[in-house]
């Protein structure tokens, strides 16, 4: 059965795990033996000029190997705990500054308009942005252990010196690593690389003991003070050892998947042009990464060679740019370079830099926004930054068929094409969906998602809209005052009118927006959340399959565990059959006219899983928000290739004579989500 590639790129980036540790222990190898060298050198006299293989078995050959493995093993793990998070702790790591989803920028704002697009198209959470606004070169980087609590930062030379259409192919490239699983590789790495260095300080630490001179020092402080830097020096030495390894182990994994990310990018954005234009002012203005000791951690992630080094051919973690651009299209690269003769000059190329400093500055001291460079003029038209212009709202309600936001409340599912197809790809329809959403959020809706409390009233508008004015009200009088996540009636009534004019196919693009905002609640706030949700849902004493999966939604995204990465533990189905019963008992009774037909859906399902016949179990009569959770979440354990079955039994469980509601399918979505198997709107 044909499935789609994010599955067999998902399963590689794992496999890629087995191959970075062999890599790993093969660089901890070299630089061990290459401390025992220095250790034998300077204790050979003491023990009998014993031959190396033999000193190694002695005990200070044996306490020198384990003490450098030992201490590369300690600052690994040390590394691999601090980024436990995720993407957030990687950003902060390297100081970039986190964008508020209500950012009046113009270029934040031109940055979130174009993830928020591709997000909706590929089915993915809105990430959560950052910048390093030091930043003069053009770079950007993903980070996280999952698709849905990925991170995206960009420097502000991106922002700064790249078109819409450039910007948004670097965006394309980005949520290439995101849709690839390239992510939760690119994050350990960097524990790796940090192990691997750590010799190399212990020796930048011991050199600097042995320079430092007291005012009182004898002459055997001297002499053991010339000891200690002569190791340090030594010691550092090996580190560039070390360094030389990791450079080829971050080459080793990186150089091939950016080649896949500049393809994939072509891919959803339709426009080589783009990437190519990104790719060849790197070319010209650089990428390099100056206001952070991390860059060199980093190169592997970023879009662009992020630091400087020799032996760039063998080193480099990114294809030469020529190359890069060769490979989206013949004649690109002359194309492009015409084209940037015809716009700008090489001098205007050449004093970009300055330009943005002194822009910087400008706006640092106040300066009004006519006296800012041409290049960044804040009076541009918002349509030229890429902003859409809101509808009006009284367009909402009256859509032409035309849009892809108006149509059918059914889908007709095509025979024989399983639903994991679609998982992790961007479809046309899917883009032109998401421009369309945008285009018709009316400013003031739009604005309110991108706040906390907005967020959360957005929340409870998606439980509620489709319940009468009163019992709305009875509803949202249970939930317990709060100055943030309490009922808040006048923003709720903003929202509740857009979100009932979207429809049903809206909503789960609405979340997706809402979600940077929801990430931005304190801990206490975001389990209040979580409980006020589970309390609209539970009380109709009546639980929908959209709250059910709401709820589960919530609560794996905003636990406080939600960025840590989660192992793969099973490789077949049958220890999590119970979660699979569950599930399909769940999907199957609420998408059946009759229990009949909810049993065959269900039998059917569990076919599908090696269990038929007499061995069939009874589908259950009802499965509770607890149990949903704890059923997606030992499934989310299975293997990747193993996910594509489940989503498309699931599909066959939803629909009804190859037809599948709307609602159906953004529980569906939801339910992907769990899995980390992100699903593009449907586009009839």
């Amino acid at each position: 059965m044909a499935h789609s590639p994010f599955f067999q790129r998902q399963a590689k980036a794992r496999r890629n795990t087995l191959l970075l540790v062999a890599l790993f222990s093969t660089a901890v190898m070299l630089i061990t033996l290459s401390v025992c060298v220095v250790g034998y050198m300077v204790t050979r006299s003491t023990t009998s000029a014993l031959p190396f293989h033999h000193w190694l078995l002695t005990s200070h050959g044996l306490i020198t190997a384990g003490a450098s493995i030992a201490l590369m093993g300690v600052g690994s793990l040390i590394r691999w705990i601090d980024l436990a998070d995720g993407g957030r702790r990687v950003a902060e790591m390297v100081g970039a500054q986190p964008i508020n989803p209500d950012t009046n920028d113009p270029l934040e704002r031109r940055l979130r308009n174009i993830v928020e697009e591709m997000a909706i198209a590929s089915g993915v959470a809105v990430p959560e942005l950052y910048v390093m606004d030091q930043e003069t070169g053009i770079n950007a980087f993903v980070a996280g252990y999952s698709p849905a609590e990925a991170v995206m930062v960009v420097t502000h030379g991106a922002l700064t010196q790249l078109t819409r259409d450039e910007l948004q192919g670097v965006v394309g490239h980005e949520f290439s690593h995101i849709l690839n699983g390239d992510m939760r590789l690119n994050v350990r790495l960097i524990a790796l690389l940090a192990g691997i260095l750590m010799i190399g300080q212990i020796g930048l630490f011991l050199a600097r003991a042995g320079s430092y001179s007291g005012a009182v020092r004898t002459r055997r402080d001297s002499r053991g003070q010339f000891a200690l830097g002569t190791l340090g020096l030594v010691l550092i030495v090996i580190g560039y050892a070390g360094v030389f390894c990791g450079r080829l182990i971050q080459a080793a994994v990186s150089r091939q998947r950016e080649r896949l990310a500049d393809a994939s990018s072509v891919q959803f954005t339709r426009n080589p042009d783009g990437i190519g234009g990104a790719l060849l002012k790197i070319g010209l203005q650089g990428s390099h990464l100056g206001t952070t000791r991390h860059a060199s951690d980093m190169n592997h992630m970023c879009f662009g060679e992020s630091t400087r080094m020799k032996f760039m051919g063998l080193l480099a973690s990114h294809p030469p740019i020529e190359d890069r651009i060769n490979a989206l299209q013949p004649g690109l690269i002359t194309r492009l370079r015409s084209r940037l003769r015809d716009t700008r000059s090489s001098e205007a190329l050449r004093n970009t830099q300055a330009e943005n400093s002194a822009q910087r500055q400008a706006n640092a001291s106040g300066h009004a926004p006519g006296n800012a460079p041409e290049s960044t003029q804040t009076s541009t038209p918002a349509s030229a930054l890429g902003f859409a212009d809101p509808a009006p709202f009284n367009t909402l309600a009256n859509k032409g068929s035309g849009s892809p936001l108006a149509g059918n409340n059914r889908y007709r599912i095509a025979a024989n094409t399983p639903m994991s197809v679609r998982v992790g790809q961007v479809y046309p329809g899917s883009e032109n969906y998401a421009k369309d959403l945008l285009g018709q959020l009316p400013a003031t809706c739009r604005g309110l998602i991108y706040t906390r409390a907005g967020a959360v009233q957005l929340s409870y508008s998606l439980l509620i809209a489709d319940l009468p004015a009163e019992q709305q009200q009875r509803y949202l009088a249970l939930l317990p005052a709060h100055s943030v996540v309490g009922h808040q009636e006048p923003i709720l009534q903003k929202l509740l009118p857009t979100v009932t004019a979207l429809g049903a196919a809206a909503r789960f693009p609405l979340l997706e927006l809402a979600m940077p905002a929801l990430r931005k609640l304190d801990p206490s706030e975001q389990q209040q959340l979580i409980h006020n949700v589970k309390a609209l849902a539970v009380a109709d004493q009546n639980i929908s399959l959209f709250e059910l999966a709401l709820t589960s939604f919530f609560s794996r995204h905003l636990s406080p565990r939600s960025g840590r990465a989660v192992a793969v533990k099973y490789r077949r189905f049958q220890p999590v059959l119970p979660a699979l019963r569950q599930l399909f008992s769940l999907l199957a009774r609420a998408s059946a006219d009759n229990p009949q037909q909810a049993q065959a859906s269900f039998s059917q399902a569990m076919a599908g899983f090696g269990v038929s016949g007499d061995a069939v179990p009874k589908m259950l009569t009802s499965v509770s928000l607890r149990e949903l959770s704890q059923a997606l979440a030992e499934l989310n354990k299975l293997s990747p290739l193993l996910k594509p079955a489940i989503i498309d039994a699931s599909a066959e469980c939803v629909s009804q004579n190859g037809h599948i509601s709307v609602r159906e399918y953004e529980m569906m979505r939801l339910v992907a989500d769990q899995l980390d198997c992100p699903m593009p709107p449907l586009i009839d």
